[in-house]
Formats: C-alpha cells, structure tokens, sequence
C-alpha cells in the first residue's frame, strides 16, 4: 500500500486540475503574494518550454532538461515531472521537480556555493590548535 502524496490536504491528481486562483488559496502567505504581484513574461516562456519538453518525450521517459537563471520561481503543481537546469551562478545544477516540492523557489535546489571540509592546521596557526594527542 502506498501513501498518497498530499499537499496541505489536497491530492495530487486534484492539484493538477486546480485553476490559478484555487492554488493561490492552498499556497503560503509569500507565494500567495508573489502569484498576486508578478505573472511577468518570463517564468510564463519557462512553462510553455517545460509544457513543450514534456510533449515531446515518450511514455515512461523523462523529458529533456530546460535551463533557466530564474532562481526565484516558485514550483507550481504544471511543473512535476519536469527537468529543469537551475542556475547556480557556475553551471546548471541540474533537478527533477517531484511533488514535494510545491510552493517552493528553484533555487532552493541548486546550491550557489561549494561546502567546505576543514583540513588539518597550517604552518601559521597557534600552537594550540596545531596539539595533536
């Protein structure tokens, strides 16, 4: 038995056929504000090459990946399944949008900075942090 995704009450198939403003009912405070202020040009040219992209592949295939510098779009339920190259200011971090990212910003999934592992102590440092038992 497997558990049905669910986001804030709402079942997956009945997401997909939610218009605009249902969505904008279901969505946080700041996305809600953000669909109200902004339906600019651009994040509606990222839809219509992800709505292309996925006609365009086979059943049971993953479709092509689309790049985009838009860091700040939010996820909308139109965009799961879809492959999309994030802008991370290097290269395009490269993800596949699942269900539980709704409501979320893409840049939230490309990392903008290499995480550092700290090595041993240099030659400058204090004799106290060079101590090794």
């Amino acid at each position: 038995q497997f558990k049905k995704f669910n986001f804030r009450g709402v079942e997956l198939e009945k997401l997909l056929d939610l218009t605009h403003e249902e969505l904008m009912g279901i969505v946080n405070s700041r996305a809600r504000r953000r669909f109200m202020r902004v339906l600019k040009k651009k994040p509606m040219i990222l839809i219509k090459k992800l709505r292309q992209k996925k006609k365009e592949t086979k059943p049971m295939e993953k479709p092509e990946f689309v790049k985009t510098h838009l860091r700040d779009m939010i996820i909308v339920p139109e965009m799961i399944g879809s492959c999309i190259g994030v802008h991370n200011g290097k290269q395009f971090a490269q993800l596949e949008v699942k269900p539980e990212m709704i409501g979320r910003y893409l840049g939230e999934f490309s990392i903008t900075y290499k995480p550092i592992s700290h090595g041993r102590p240099g030659i400058g440092a204090t004799n106290s942090s060079r101590f090794i038992p």
